[in-house]
């Protein structure tokens, strides 16, 4: 499964916890498989980053006239007050996301590239990723298929000290970031902070 939605689904206050339950069954019910759910806690708050894997852009582009065609998209629309959903592609050469115990520290970092960015960057990506994963795991990234050209990486860790020295260690000994990468890409950057929801595979 090569083919993502990242669901980014804004609550009211405190909203994330009671929205978890309804988020749960929706993806329960729906096609695709559920890779992750997460709450944030450092960067835009009351915020749900929903994760999930599909075999092909149809089955995608379904799941997505689910939400758009629902009077309650993610079982949650009492809670909801903003749903973006972005299409994704893994960078060719990572293989699928796996659940398991990673974190429960998660990074969702979104680069904008350059409109000639994808590719060179992936090659980039593609020499460097196995010398920083030595560092701390790398759950994916992956290219947007819609909007703006974009590059959105997941990085769990287990703990906020333990991402900073990863980081910091990883830059160094000159493994990251990749040699050349930052030539395709512009200085609009975002970074979050998220922890896994109670039923997330990711935890």
């Amino acid at each position: 499964m090569s083919y993502y939605e990242l669901a980014t689904l804004d609550t009211v206050i405190f909203g994330a916890g009671k929205a978890a339950p309804g988020i749960e069954a929706w993806a329960a019910q729906g096609q695709g498989r559920l890779c992750g759910a997460w709450g944030t806690d450092i960067g835009t708050l009351n915020r749900v980053f929903v994760l999930r894997a599909f075999e092909s852009l149809a089955q995608l582009y379904e799941e997505r006239e689910r939400a758009l065609r629902s009077d309650n998209p993610f079982g949650c629309a009492d809670e909801l007050v903003r749903l973006s959903m972005e299409s994704y592609r893994a960078l060719d050469f990572l293989p699928p996301v796996q659940p398991g115990s990673f974190g429960p520290v998660y990074e969702f970092r979104t680069y904008r590239t350059r409109v000639n960015g994808i590719l060179p960057t992936m090659e980039k990506w593609r020499a460097a990723v196995p010398e920083r994963e030595a560092y701390s795991k790398l759950t994916v990234a992956m290219y947007g298929l819609d909007g703006e050209p974009r590059l959105t990486q997941i990085w769990p860790y287990e703990s906020l000290a333990a991402r900073s020295e990863a980081r910091a260690k990883s830059v160094a000994d000159g493994k990251w970031p990749p040699k050349g990468g930052p030539d395709w890409l512009s200085p609009d950057m975002t970074s979050q902070i998220a922890l896994p929801l109670g039923f997330s595979p990711l935890k």
